[in-house]
């Protein structure tokens, strides 16, 4: 489930948008995925594993991850709680 926050133009003239995502234990996760701008994620509850460029990390409340410009990557709830996470992309193929 996604929640779109805000979208719009940096002064830099670089598109950002900023939604939250919610995923319920146990959920099928969305499947790895190449994106075509930059993005910050920061979980703001549960434990995730976040899949990248062929590692895979456990983050938790707090944990910040990058995500590069043309990053294969997916987010999968591995926690028995709800995971949330906030995703603010940047660039790239952002709608404006």
């Amino acid at each position: 489930e996604m929640r779109q926050i805000t979208q719009g133009v940096l002064a830099s003239g670089e598109a950002v948008a900023l939604h939250e995502s919610v995923q319920p234990a146990g959920a099928v996760p969305s499947p790895l995925h190449v994106i075509q701008h930059s993005e910050f994620v920061v979980v703001l509850e549960g434990t995730v594993e976040f899949d990248h460029d062929g590692k895979t990390e456990r983050v938790g409340p707090g944990d910040v991850m990058y995500v590069a410009f043309g990053t294969r990557h997916r987010m999968k709830n591995v926690g028995d709680t709800m995971a949330n996470y906030l995703v603010m992309a940047v660039g790239g193929d952002v709608k404006k």
